[in-house]
């Protein structure tokens, strides 16, 4: 182990309780703190006169203690006037000892630093740092100061003092730190060495350009922030790798069953179903597991190629199972399997958490024994109580609301038949391409890019709340022509309950000023069998109006329904609004979806309600989204690893992902051997686990 390799315990002065808070800060080596990078900088490495200060200003000053005096004001404090020659500035402290007060007698030269305010005195610096200067002057700082993120009761003073040590062995031994990037690699795409960028960002010369450096746009910033992003990429590649050098069952037959199952429905597959599905055909003919992730836009009939590989799945003696993030969702394409697959005599079973009893007994038996060739359910189908006869296809709806570790643990279901299942993604959120190449870096992308003949696009309009009486009568209007209506109501609180208790309020309103039609309400404290039944009587057209909260936001395709409000939109994200929006529209009948906002509108919140009127195009609205409202929050939070970046930030590196899957090609043909340690240095322990999955 190399002296960087060891625990910061290892450094002078640093014990159990200083180990902990460094813990809380993610350093645990002493490497570790050569990547906690700072927040920002101060520049002391020159003396400001006194009379140039400006309010606002951080500066080094230095001069000499004309007065000092204990002020009895609002609070007491210790008053220092210092002067210069040029001009005198006040240092006031308001935590002082007998002794500090001792330290400043008139005559003694004080170099202090701090951010000069306004006040009661003229300029003054509020319990600057200070040193008392003896004869000659000491220099002042030759590089800027770095500012870190800290935790209680850790001092900057501290913080900076302990990455020196590491620094300082660092400089004494270059060999601890190898720059896994080879310098062929590094004169290819541009990148300055590994030492040098850590010396550059820790101690950044005076003449730095201060803009580059706070921007985390300097070259030193960027090859590390790219360096990490490297480190994803290649986590990711080492998964896939992981889950392909075990064998899946090859399933190249299926299209006698898929060619009955496509005579029974209304409809004709579009091109782009088609072209997909031929990319889904050719992954499972192999005997290594598909990966792929399918992005379609919603109502682009992602739900069609799912039962099309899935029927391939049941041709091939296999089971299929389909796995979705809510209750509501999994329930609507159990039905929807079922009415598909029942004349084609194929049994389906139904997996949740709220099933009980001796319904969840029948359902694992069936799942068991082989009967359900195909399995629907919610993320109930991970638990270890569930095992399947012969798992061979594994389809997970809605990937961004799980993470890596849980998508993958489905492998293990099909593993106790000796085989890795297939696995194919969906998702109804664009992501922007940018973000699939580092999120889904596992995975093979196919989009379905058009829509079925026959939607008609849905019209956007925002309006302001005191207008609510007019949306209302909007609804009365539609509602008499035959069409069905959606109200959303969405709060700002996570909590459930309030929002339930909100929809419950927003139904009883709309009672009462809409006393002839039929209003039902779904949110998300109901029992299964309620919502599915208020779901079942809006399909058949029994209920005119369903209130609902943001539960409805996948999935539910109700044709006849033209209108959609949805209240305080400008509480939810862009995609999350795109996503509701698409419960309309699925008919041949004019639609439109009415915003219903709360004013003032920030800035922000009138741009994102702009972008929602201007276009229906999914992806241009994901990529909006991810500029607006970061990486994390597009892809949910539950995305392992990606939104927990220690330098990289997805937003602003964009431009760093086109680069690093050819820059992870280069190095693992040039240096494969360096994968690991990368991967180790940026996602510690994670790495492993990444590896595990």
């Amino acid at each position: 182990m190399s002296a960087l390799e060891a625990p910061v315990t290892a450094l002078k002065g640093i014990g159990e309780a200083l180990a902990a808070k460094l813990v809380r800060l993610g350093v645990a080596s002493v490497a570790d703190l050569l990547f906690h990078l700072p927040l920002r900088y101060q520049d002391r490495t020159h003396v400001t006169p006194i009379a140039t200060l400006r309010a606002g200003l951080e500066a080094v000053v230095e001069g000499e203690v004309a007065a000092s005096e204990v002020v009895q004001g609002r609070r007491r404090s210790l008053l220092v006037r210092l002067r210069d020659g040029s001009g005198i500035l006040s240092l006031r402290f308001f935590h002082f000892s007998p002794a500090q007060q001792q330290q400043f007698r008139p005559g003694t030269r004080v170099r202090a630093f701090g951010e000069a305010r306004a006040g009661a005195t003229g300029l003054e610096l509020y319990h600057p740092e200070y040193r008392l200067l003896g004869g000659a002057a000491p220099p002042v700082e030759d590089h800027l100061t770095p500012i870190y993120p800290t935790t209680e009761g850790l001092h900057q003073s501290r913080l900076r003092a302990l990455v020196e040590q590491a620094l300082a062995q660092l400089d004494d031994d270059p060999q601890a730190l190898p720059d896994w990037l080879p310098e062929a690699l590094r004169a290819r795409f541009d990148l300055p060495e590994l030492h040098h960028c850590l010396a550059v960002l820790h101690r950044p010369p005076p003449d730095i350009d201060p803009e580059l450096l706070a921007s985390g746009r300097h070259p030193a910033s960027r090859r590390l922030a790219l360096e990490e992003l490297l480190a994803h990429h290649l986590s990711l590649r080492e998964v896939r790798l992981r889950i392909q050098a075990d064998g899946a069952p090859a399933l190249p037959a299926g299209r006698g069953l898929q060619a009955r199952f496509l005579t029974q429905l209304p409809f004709s597959l579009t091109g782009a179903q088609r072209r997909v599905l031929d990319e889904i055909a050719a992954d499972l003919a192999r005997t290594t597991p598909m990966l792929r992730l399918v992005q379609g836009d919603v109502g682009s009939g992602k739900t069609v190629v799912a039962a099309m590989a899935a029927l391939a799945a049941i041709a091939g003696d296999c089971q299929a199972a389909m796995m979705a993030p809510t209750e509501i969702l999994a329930e609507q394409h159990y039905r929807t399997f079922q009415a598909w697959f029942a004349p084609l005599g194929i049994e389906v079973a139904w997996l949740s958490g709220k099933l009980k009893g001796k319904v969840r007994l029948d359902a694992k038996a069936a799942i068991l024994d082989g009967r359900a060739r195909m399995v629907v359910g919610t993320h109930a189908l991970f638990q270890g109580d569930v095992h399947f006869q012969r798992l061979g296809l594994a389809i997970i709806d809605e990937q961004h609301r799980f993470g890596v570790h849980q998508r993958l643990a489905l492998r293990e279901k099909g593993e106790a038949g000796g085989l890795t299942p297939h696995q194919l993604v969906m998702t109804a959120t664009p992501i922007p391409r940018t973000l699939a190449m580092s999120a889904y870096a596992d995975l093979d992308v196919s989009v379905i890019d058009e829509l079925p003949p026959g939607r008609t696009p849905v019209t956007t309009v925002a309006v302001p709340d005191e207008r609510r009486p007019e949306v209302v009568a909007r609804i009365r209007h539609a509602c008499a022509e035959g069409r069905q209506a959606y109200w959303v109501c969405t709060l700002i609180e996570e909590s459930e309950v309030l929002q339930c208790q909100a929809a419950e309020a927003t139904r009883d309103e709309l009672a009462e000023a809409l006393p002839e039609l039929a209003i039902g309400l779904v949110h998300g404290r109901m029992k299964a069998t309620e919502k599915a039944a208020v779901m079942d009587a809006f399909k058949a057209g029994e209920l005119d109006l369903l209130v609902a909260t943001t539960v409805i936001e996948v999935g539910v395709d109700v044709p006849n329904a033209s209108l959609m409000i949805i209240e305080n939109p400008e509480r939810l994200g862009l995609s999350q609004l795109h996503q509701l929006r698409g419960r309309v529209g699925r008919g041949s009948t004019e639609s439109y979806c009415v915003l219903l906002y709360h004013g003032p509108l920030s800035a922000h919140s009138r741009e994102r309600l702009s972008v929602m009127r201007e276009t229906t195009d999914g992806f241009r609205i994901a990529e909006k989204d991810l500029e607006l409202r970061g990486p994390g929050e597009v892809l949910g939070t539950r995305q392992t690893g990606l939104a927990q970046m220690k330098i990289a930030d997805l937003e602003r590196d964009a431009d760093l992902l086109e680069r690093v899957a050819s820059l992870a090609d280069a190095l693992l043909a040039s240096r494969p051997e360096a994968s690991r340690p990368l991967i180790r240095r940026w996602l510690g322990e994670e790495a492993g686990r990444y590896g595990q999955v």
